[in-house]
């Protein structure tokens, strides 16, 4: 039985996924790094981190180190996400309806504990949490199931216990790797892709979540 809910962030509860890329060419474009919106497929499912530390191996610049870039990136995006992002629609009524019926909720994403913590607080989700947890703590982000797992077990959950709500290929992948069970929630522009196939529930807004929905699992 399902007593444990583990969000994702980024394009499931809040709108950023996109303020990504456009972060990640503008810090690139001031410090005349060689890098294209075609050339972000080599880095897919990779943490900040890991991205510049990509770029400096394949598309070296001078000045700046891998990290500091990682860094301005961060504060380029949390600073973009306030601006300009939001709470996408039916997540605080889901969190709600957990929170009446004792759900443990959880928040599970790859980016920083920083960008997290800034936004969650920034937008009023916050206090929905029993645990908020960020690839950060664990050796690998998505799509291996660390983060997941640490998240269910800093809840004292157990795999088969969860529900995942992810947006994304790799974050749905983590998931089923981590024995839970997963819906995702794709934007409308990759709702029809056909690796979805492998979750357990697809849903076009976190609308349509409902108890009903829930007990299913």
């Amino acid at each position: 039985m399902i007593t444990t809910v583990l969000y994702d962030m980024d394009g499931l509860l809040l709108d950023t996924e996109p303020l990504w890329g456009e972060s990640m060419l503008r810090i690139a474009h001031k410090h005349k790094i060689p890098i294209t919106a075609e050339r972000f497929k080599e880095t897919t499912g990779l943490r900040i981190y890991e991205v510049t530390d990509h770029w400096a191996i394949h598309y070296p610049w001078e000045g700046n180190s891998p990290k500091a870039i990682a860094d301005e990136i961060l504060e380029d995006i949390i600073a973009s996400s306030k601006r300009s992002g939001m709470v996408l629609k039916g997540v605080e009524a889901s969190l709600q309806l957990l929170r009446k019926h004792n759900f443990k909720i959880g928040l599970a994403s790859s980016s920083p504990k920083h960008m997290i913590d800034a936004l969650v607080e920034h937008f009023g989700l916050t206090h929905y949490f029993d645990v908020i947890t960020s690839a950060d703590a664990v050796e690998l982000g998505k799509p291996h199931p660390a983060v997941f797992l640490h998240c269910a077990a800093s809840l004292g959950s157990k795999p088969h216990d969860c529900l995942v709500l992810e947006d994304s290929v790799n974050g749905m992948i983590a998931g089923k790797a981590a024995r839970m069970k997963v819906v995702v929630v794709p934007d409308v522009n990759h709702f029809d892709d056909p690796r979805f196939a492998l979750a357990d529930a697809k849903l076009r807004s976190l609308e349509d979540f409902d108890m009903d929905f829930v007990r299913k699992f």
